[in-house]
């Protein structure tokens, strides 16, 4: 899964990278090196302007609450739990498969966190030992520092409790998708006695895309779901590297730059 990110770049550097025609000021998001369910994030995506003579879709850059809430939903109680949607279903789930459809987008990042029970304490609670599991957070980035683009679905959905004129009487929400964990090397082949494979990490991780994969993914044109799932495939292997943490960033409270510093790798190195 996808629980926790860092995207720090700013709306100007990330119009540049996406080749973003619209975005709106009023939307500007402070870096966030600590992104958590519910927080605001950044969305490109392609769709007309409101208000706009044409229906020429647009490429936009918008700030979208995380946590997919479906157009049906009664309520946005459930929009914790939707985060992520796995590539394997996102085409048949009720929650997702419009979406998929009609309502694709990217979301940048500088890369994502991942925790990591050490082998000892593992083997502690097998044992039915009460020590509390220690998790080791992982930092997956791109190896050659460029961003991070998670293929996303954005869905908006309006509160029937509020008039039509209240600021928020709609929701714009979404969720990152999410495939098999690669266990092929990744760049480096990891810290020291660490994990080698994304898969030794995590069994999931965010499918991210590459830029030559873009224009399609976006294009709200494209709607036949095999044409669309085609495009699902996770990246070669070697683009990202990982590496240990610091704890702090289990706390959604911390946020700053040091979130994302290389620690030495932890002594415990055998991992499920």
């Amino acid at each position: 899964m996808c629980g926790r990110y860092a995207a720090s770049r700013g709306p100007e550097d990330l119009a540049g990278l996406f080749d973003v025609e619209v975005w709106e000021p009023e939307e500007t998001l402070a870096p966030d090196w600590n992104v958590a369910p519910t927080k605001e994030v950044y969305a490109v995506l392609e769709r007309p302007l409101k208000g706009a003579p044409d229906r020429r879709p647009v490429r936009q850059l918008r700030a979208l609450k995380w946590g997919l809430v479906p157009s049906w939903a009664k309520s946005p109680e459930g929009a914790a739990r939707m985060i992520n949607a796995r590539a394997e279903t996102v085409h048949e789930k009720p929650s997702y498969r419009r979406a998929f459809a009609e309502r694709r987008c990217l979301l940048p990042a500088d890369g994502y966190y991942e925790w990591v029970t050490g082998a000892q304490e593992r083997e502690l609670e097998v044992q039915g030992r009460r020590k509390r599991p220690r998790k080791q957070p992982y930092f997956v980035t791109p190896a050659d520092g460029s961003v991070m683009a998670m293929a996303g679905l954005y869905e908006f959905w309006r509160d029937r409790t509020l008039p039509d004129d209240h600021p928020a009487a709609w929701w714009a929400t979404c969720s990152v998708i999410t495939t098999e964990a690669d266990d092929r090397p990744f760049a480096g082949g990891g810290t020291e006695g660490g994990p080698r494979f994304l898969a030794e990490i995590h069994p999931r991780m965010p499918l991210v895309l590459p830029a030559d994969r873009w224009a399609a993914w976006l294009d709200p044109a494209r709607t036949d779901p095999e044409e669309l799932r085609s495009l699902l495939v996770p990246p070669p292997p070697g683009l990202v590297r990982a590496y240990p943490v610091a704890t702090a960033v289990s706390d959604v409270r911390n946020n700053g730059p040091e979130l994302v510093a290389e620690l030495p790798a932890p002594e415990e190195t055998t991992l499920f």
